[in-house]
């Protein structure tokens, strides 16, 4: 079977709330507001879901889709895959997926960009092979990858995005009436202000366990401050304590605290992986499969798995392909102890779906069907792009 044609759609889709709700000063982060920094952090941030899809389709009319983690500027892979990863691919026989990501990771890798946009674009090509791959098998990509060790991922819920405290204790407590178990604070707004959210939390939801997201806010001193408190509070993880390219830092702050410090959404590849396991600067790998693919997330998992540090895939704006690809990963691992459910963005990745996946505040289940298991509304998918 050969490829035939490769078709890349941007969307930018609105949702009941943005990502994250509102800005801390009270302002609604709309569709006109263009990216934004969402102080304090210092990443840009987008008032709708902005993502990259990609359609690889075989020569018998058989359909693969992938999906790039592109919160901001998703234009920018869809290019890179209309203008050099698409043209490779068409023509090329498909007999399975790693010769193709071989060539494709080849294309640019002399150039140094195994990392940035070139990955996330490498990244949907990948999942939309594996998509189609199963599809002309007739077999789940947890099949492909060999054998689903779960059925059922657990989930911790992402973010409480509410303005206030007692506002995010509220909506804690409310998730744990619906059987959530876990949760992570969207944190990294000052050392009193993060664990005054966690106390309020903790205290409407004893029976949660508790995250925290500090958005490579810190300095190591300050990480080190916090993570102590983490600790004699439980926490379940430390995740983005300082900036992304300090592993020493990391290093030092995983050596000081016991809370796992989490790392790993701005990483795409399995030598920046290794460089952090190697000098002990992560406790708990996140891998986003939408910025690996799913080839180079399986080897990120057997790399994390050498020095025994689990594995929670990432997951944030992505709609259903990308979540479908993480929840695969995450079903084949063997040390994945749960996976990002974001409520604001499940219902919007679910639009594009024909049937939406089976997911909740404890969890996703495995998709059963050949590939990712999806049903992509081709139709809709199109109409939405031309809407951008």
């Amino acid at each position: 079977m050969h490829i035939a044609d490769v078709t890349t759609y941007v969307l930018k889709l609105s949702g009941q709330q943005a990502y994250l709700g509102k800005l801390d000063d009270g302002r609604e982060l709309g569709e006109d507001s263009g990216y934004v920094v969402r102080e304090p952090w210092r990443s840009l941030y987008s008032g709708r879901f902005e993502t990259m899809l990609v359609r690889i389709t075989a020569d018998d009319g058989t359909v693969g889709w992938g999906e790039a983690l592109a919160p901001v500027g998703p234009e920018v892979p869809a290019a890179i895959i209309d203008r050099m990863l698409g043209p490779w691919l068409t023509g090329r026989e498909l007999t399975g997926v790693r010769p193709l990501w071989n060539g494709l990771r080849d294309l640019m890798r002399e150039r140094g960009h195994l990392v940035g946009h070139q990955a996330d674009a490498l990244a949907a090509a990948d999942i939309a092979l594996w998509d189609l791959y199963g599809k002309l098998t007739g077999l789940p990509i947890a099949r492909l990858l060999g054998g689903a060790v779960r059925e059922h991922v657990p989930a911790y819920i992402s973010g409480l995005a509410r303005p206030t405290d007692p506002e995010r204790a509220e909506l804690a407590a409310d998730w744990a009436r619906k059987g959530a178990t876990m949760v992570k604070l969207a944190a990294g707004k000052g050392i009193a202000s993060d664990l005054a959210t966690f106390d309020a939390v903790a205290a409407a939801a004893p029976s949660m366990k508790i995250a925290v997201d500090a958005h490579w806010a810190y300095r190591i001193g300050e990480a080190v401050e916090l993570g102590q408190e983490l600790d004699r509070r439980g926490a379940l993880f430390f995740e983005a304590p300082l900036v992304p390219e300090d592993i020493a830092g990391h290093a030092e702050l995983a050596a000081r605290v016991t809370t796992p410090v989490a790392v790993g959404e701005a990483m795409r590849n399995r030598y920046e992986f290794a460089e952090w396991l190697g000098r002990r600067a992560l406790r708990l790998a996140q891998p986003d499969v939408a910025r690996t693919g799913i080839t180079e997330a399986l080897s990120i998992v057997e790399v994390s798995a050498a020095y025994h540090v689990p594995v929670a895939c990432h997951h944030s704006v992505g709609l259903g392909i990308s979540l479908a690809a993480g929840i695969h990963v995450s079903a084949a691992s063997t040390d994945t102890p749960f996976f990002e459910y974001q409520p604001d963005t499940v219902p919007v990745a679910q639009r594009i779906l024909r049937t939406p996946l089976a997911a909740g505040p404890t969890g996703f289940d495995l998709p059963s069907g050949p590939g990712l298991g999806v049903d992509v509304d081709a139709g809709l998918v199109a109409n939405l792009a031309k809407e951008n």
